[in-house]
């Protein structure tokens, strides 16, 4: 879309017959997105107006631009920049018969995610700082708001599985969850006074 819109693309390092681009967060394995996201360098300052027409033009059928602002080049990249993501789960939940409703589990003071390791051994750690919000939405579906602490991402199936039981494999990759469908809807960015905006 970029190389067919005749904007005036900054070049790629790796080669330049490609435009400069960074990607926001990719949805993990397991994963679907509602929208994702690109930082796109140009040469010249051109106003949002200007480049959503030129965008639009070129998208090929099912590719739908949901907003687009002009950034300061000095601004941290939507990498950079995303401080938390929401997720929208769907599924029986009910089937593993969990012990407490969601909202108390991720709600508590403490969140244990206990996986074991190859040698039996088991690892605690304390999710906690990673929910900020969980809200049932309707039967079978789930709010989930997560935290970047630290560069780092939870997975909301990680979480899934320690709230209704679920063990987890040593490699958290390996965690599919196959009966659930995990939705990620919007990336957030954090204000000086702690709120979260949708990016």
């Amino acid at each position: 879309m970029v190389l067919a819109s005749g904007l005036p693309f900054e070049k790629a390092k790796v080669n330049p017959n490609w435009p400069r681009l960074a990607y926001g967060p990719a949805p993990a394995k397991g994963q679907q997105a509602e929208r994702e996201y690109l930082d796109i360098y140009l040469t010249e300052p051109v106003a949002a107006d200007k480049v959503r027409p030129a965008l639009e033009g070129v998208a090929p059928a099912g590719i739908q631009l949901l907003s687009m602002q002009r950034v300061p080049y000095a601004l941290p990249s939507v990498q950079n920049l995303a401080a938390a993501a929401r997720y929208r789960i769907e599924g029986d939940f009910a089937a593993y018969s969990p012990v407490q409703p969601a909202e108390t589990f991720f709600n508590a003071a403490r969140i244990d995610v206990v996986t074991r390791a190859e040698n039996g051994l088991t690892f605690t750690q304390n999710a906690k700082p990673f929910v900020l919000e969980a809200k049932t939405l309707a039967p079978g579906r789930l709010g989930l708001t997560l935290a970047c602490v630290d560069g780092k991402w939870f997975r909301p199936q990680t979480l899934l599985a320690a709230w209704l039981g679920i063990e987890i494999p040593p490699r958290e990759e390996d965690l599919t969850l196959n009966e659930f469908t995990f939705i990620r809807e919007g990336l957030f960015w954090r204000d000086s006074a702690g709120a979260l905006h949708l990016i």
